[in-house]
């Protein structure tokens, strides 16, 4: 159970309710461990990779590992703007969060968020100094969760055509932080 830190009645009613929102977006990205981080050098380019994420906590953070010596780094330094593109097609979920990404070398989040299985990439394990760490603010995230069983897309096709609506398959909904 998160602990609220606001003063002030309103201040904590806008606490509980950022929580809801990050456990609104952490509930749908829960089981994507990869997501597709889009960065811009500063001419503006584009370029996108696959990154491990961790699970988001109650403050909303989404944290990666990186190289130091790394584009997305340089880049990040350039423009802090990403974009991540999370998706499990199996379930027709889509979801993509625009953000402003920092690096640090935080010793304490190295530490709560290292598993041997990064020394691949970091020999030196958590204190390679090469290492550091992607913290990604969430500005605003939107989600498509299609139902994935074909007799509950015909139901939602039925019921909206006998309602006189158009058909709208699945969810979509945006997250304001």
């Amino acid at each position: 159970m998160t602990k609220l830190t606001a003063t002030t009645v309103k201040g904590q009613l806008e606490e509980i309710e950022f929580i809801k929102k990050v456990r609104e977006l952490s509930d749908k990205i829960g089981h994507i461990k990869i997501a597709m981080l889009t960065t811009s050098d500063a001419a503006g380019k584009l370029e996108s990779r696959p990154m491990y994420t961790f699970e988001i906590e109650d403050d909303g953070l989404i944290w990666m590992f990186a190289s130091k010596d790394s584009r997305k780094v340089s880049n990040i330094e350039a423009n802090p703007q990403v974009v991540l593109n999370y998706s499990q097609p199996d379930t027709d979920l889509y979801i993509t969060v625009n953000g402003t990404a920092t690096v640090t070398t935080d010793p304490v989040k190295i530490e709560q968020l290292w598993s041997d299985r990064y020394q691949v990439w970091f020999p030196y394990g958590k204190t390679d100094p090469n290492l550091c760490l992607l913290k990604i603010v969430p500005e605003e995230a939107e989600y498509w969760d299609t139902p994935d069983l074909l007799v509950s897309q015909i139901i939602s096709l039925v019921k909206n055509t006998l309602a006189g609506n158009p058909h709208v398959e699945g969810e979509n909904k945006k997250i304001e932080f």
